[in-house]
């Protein structure tokens, strides 16, 4: 299975203490070794870093740990394949734009019969299930909302009942963020935590670094960060439940949904 990787912040904040932890587990402590990438919302732009070798041993993943890039939104995913070969098309996360924003995706996990998912203005560019799943999302938001909702809680509902349908099909932890909102939604396994004021040391699991965040924060900042599996072993992490969807913005959770 793949891992997962994402923040949500009330200011702009690099991930370069959680990802330098992450980035092991592509090939170093974990068997994740078939291509990992990146992207960050910043300051109403898009940019995203693919690469289809383990991170573990990647020189852009290096460049990534030493470049403090400042974001509100964060997604990352480092792939261990099961559907479609090592290659850049086959790499997460992976973008389609809606509504004039760039939506960005990963997904963790393996799903059965796929294929038969109907597709409409969207269409993959590589060939795993996990794109295939990504582009079925968005042409059923599309189509369910030409035009952005006014109640945002609609589309909300609609992107947990799509994901709800996907875990009936097998494993499906997903994030997905238009640049404003951080989706997380949990098949198996995520697990987050919150941040915020008084802050403390926090020592990675998976690389010896250890950072006291207070050095590096003001007392309004609050950012939260989730992963397949808790990326600190001083800090209590909390765990998603099969079929939840948390709405993230900011830093905070907007909305739950539970099946």
């Amino acid at each position: 299975m793949c891992e997962l990787l994402g923040m949500s912040a009330n200011v702009p904040t690099d991930i370069c203490f959680s990802f330098s932890g992450f980035l092991h587990r592509g090939g170093g402590t974990g068997p994740h070794r078939d291509g990992w990438g990146i992207a960050f919302y910043e300051e109403g732009g898009y940019r995203d870093f693919r690469d289809p070798h383990p991170s573990v041993d990647s020189p852009i993943a290096r460049l990534i740990c030493d470049y403090p890039i400042k974001s509100n939104v964060v997604i990352s995913h480092i792939r261990q394949a099961n559907v479609g070969g090592v290659r850049l098309a086959n790499t997460h996360p992976f973008t389609r734009e809606m509504w004039g924003r760039p939506w960005c995706y990963a997904h963790n996990g393996q799903l059965s019969d796929w294929q038969a998912l109907p597709l409409g203005v969207y269409t993959p560019v590589g060939n795993t299930d996990s794109e295939h799943a990504f582009c079925w999302i968005m042409g059923e938001l599309r189509r369910a909302f030409p035009t952005p909702p006014a109640i945002p809680e609609v589309l909300w509902e609609k992107l947990h009942a799509l994901c709800e349908q996907l875990r009936g099909l097998g494993v499906f932890n997903l994030l997905l963020s238009d640049g404003v909102y951080l989706y997380s939604y949990c098949s198996t396994k995520l697990a987050h935590i919150t941040r915020r004021a008084p802050f403390g040391e926090a020592e990675l699991s998976d690389a010896e670094m250890t950072v006291n965040f207070i050095e590096h924060t003001t007392p309004n900042d609050i950012v939260s960060v989730i992963a397949t599996e808790p990326l600190t072993q001083n800090e209590a992490w909390h765990r998603m439940v099969p079929g939840e969807l948390l709405v993230w913005r900011e830093g905070e959770i907007d909305a739950r949904y539970c099946p």
